[in-house]
Parts: C-alpha cells; structure tokens; sequence
C-alpha cells in the first residue's frame, strides 16, 4: 500500500522500482539508530518522525490529505506527540538530503515480511482487486482471474504490478491494455486512468491495487464493482498485510505501535474505510465498519 500502499505507489514493496525505494529506507533506519536516544520519541520526546512521500494520494501527501497522514496523526496523540515529516518521493528511491538533520520514527505502508527492515504487526490487510461496471452480466460473480469470461476482455492494468504474471498465465495477456506509473510531477495516475476508461466503457475491467482501487471509485459516477482477487491458487499472493516500517534493534519501540495498533484498531479501519479502501483480514474475508477487527 504504498509496497504490496501492494504497492504503489505501490507502489511500496510489491510494485515495480518498490525495490530501489526500500533500500534508501534501509539507509534512513541505519542513520536513526545510530541517532537513537533521549530525543527519541519511543525514549520520552515530543514528535513522532515519519517518513512519507509527499505526493501519493490516497496515502499522503504534504498538505497531510492522505489515509497515511490520518493514521500517524492518531498514533501521535496516543503518544502525546506531534508529527514531524521527512519527505521524499517514494518512486526515486533516494535518501534526501535532509536526512543527515532528520530520521523517521516510522515508515508508512510498508509490505510485511520482506526482510529489509523491520516491521510491525500489520494495521490492515488489502489485495489486489478486479474492477467492473456494477451490473455487467458477462462479468457477474467473477472472482479470480482463471475464469474464462475474462479471456475476451480488455482489461487494464499497471506494468510491472503483481497480477501482470498471474494474467499471463490465465492467457489473458493478448487484451491487456497496461498503463506506466511516471515520476514526472503532475502525470495522471494510471489507477484514476484505468478506472475512468472502465466507466466510460473503454475497458471492460482493470486488475488494480485494492487502495487506490477503492479511492478512485468512490468519485465515480458510473457505479462499479470491486472485488478482491483472493482465490488465486497460481503466481504470487495477491493479499498483503500493510505494516508500519520501524528502526530495526527497539524492541520497545516494536511493542508500543504494537500495542497502538492493537488498541485502536476500530479507529484505523474507520480511517482506511472513509477512503474506499476494500478492507480485509488475514485469511481475506471483508472487513466492515461494524464488525472493526483485525
């Protein structure tokens, strides 16, 4: 999320060039720990340092828009803190300049289990999603992309994303219509792109990151139907458990976001919920407002 926020953006750790991001992350995380001590909000200081990109709505932004921004508010006031950001755009993979002055505290959206740095418990679970027009007969109850009432559609999707190698092996690679992510400033997001042609009747479904999925619909004026793409039983999983990136070697730390998550687990749904994300729990069953847990 940005990974699988997945993905991102993902575009975090499970979109193409998420790799080039991570490691400048590792070398931000090398540099806090070696900055650790009493002016360390997990030791007793007064903000909470978060690493973000400034630009990747739904998940944030610097005019603190984003679901991301939302949740580090809230682990903030639960600490008594306030949040301090290091900015850097997630695609480039650099470490700022800044960041001999600055560290992070936290990284937001950062996929579990990839080994490079140390992560929390997740604080939401999400996967990638089939996108539809609601109401489309020849795609109604289609949930996993081995149903052959895909192979003649035109389908969207973004280059170098996870589903590209499940579609290929569907055979549904011939009418797959893929879009680039750019890091060039004020380029359309392909996500928003997708869905628009997909409304518009353009393509007849995308195969897309259930959060950015989830907040592109919401201002459709088309309904559509989204759907979770987690029976797939070829290629690489599609659900992914969303975790805040932390210092490695503070177990302390590791425990008291645990321990926030854990406890305020109702109010982060109703935050990723308010932007469309398509929620889910560990084994991929929906999470709904009313029923807020893990």
């Amino acid at each position: 999320m940005s990974l699988p926020r997945p993905l991102p953006r993902w575009r975090r750790a499970v979109c193409a060039g998420a790799a080039a991001f991570v490691i400048g992350l590792v070398s931000v995380l090398l540099l806090q720990t070696e900055r650790a001590g009493a002016q360390d909000i997990g030791f007793g200081g007064s903000l909470l340092r978060v690493c973000a990109d400034p630009d990747n709505m739904p998940f944030s932004n610097d005019k603190g828009q984003g679901f991301e921004n939302k949740l580090a508010k809230l682990i903030a006031s639960k600490l008594d803190a306030k949040v301090s950001y290091v900015w850097f755009p997630e695609g480039s993979g650099l470490v700022p300049n800044t960041i001999g002055n600055e560290s992070c505290d936290i990284v937001m959206g950062y996929a579990q289990g990839t080994g490079l740095i140390e992560d929390t418990n997740p604080y939401y679970y999400a996967a990638y999603v089939l996108v539809f027009r609601k109401g489309d007969p020849s795609l109604a109850g289609v949930d996993d992309l081995a149903d052959e009432r895909l192979l003649d559609k035109k389908i969207g999707i973004v280059a170098g994303t996870p589903p590209v190698s499940i579609m290929a092996i569907n055979g549904l690679a011939a009418n797959a219509k893929p879009f680039s992510t750019s890091t060039v400033p004020g380029a359309p997001e392909p996500v928003a792109e997708i869905v628009a042609k997909i409304a518009s009747g353009e393509l007849d479904a995308g195969i897309l990151w259930g959060p950015l999925a989830g907040y592109f619909v919401q201002s459709s004026k088309v309904p559509l139907e989204v759907v979770p793409l987690v029976k797939e039983k070829v290629g690489p999983r599609m659900l992914y458990g969303i975790t805040l990136g932390i210092r490695p070697n503070a177990p302390e730390w590791k425990h008291t976001i645990n321990k926030l998550i854990a406890e305020n687990q109702p109010a982060i749904n109703d935050i990723l919920l308010d932007y469309g994300v398509p929620l889910l729990d560990a084994e991929g069953n929906p999470v709904k407002r009313a029923t807020a847990e893990r």
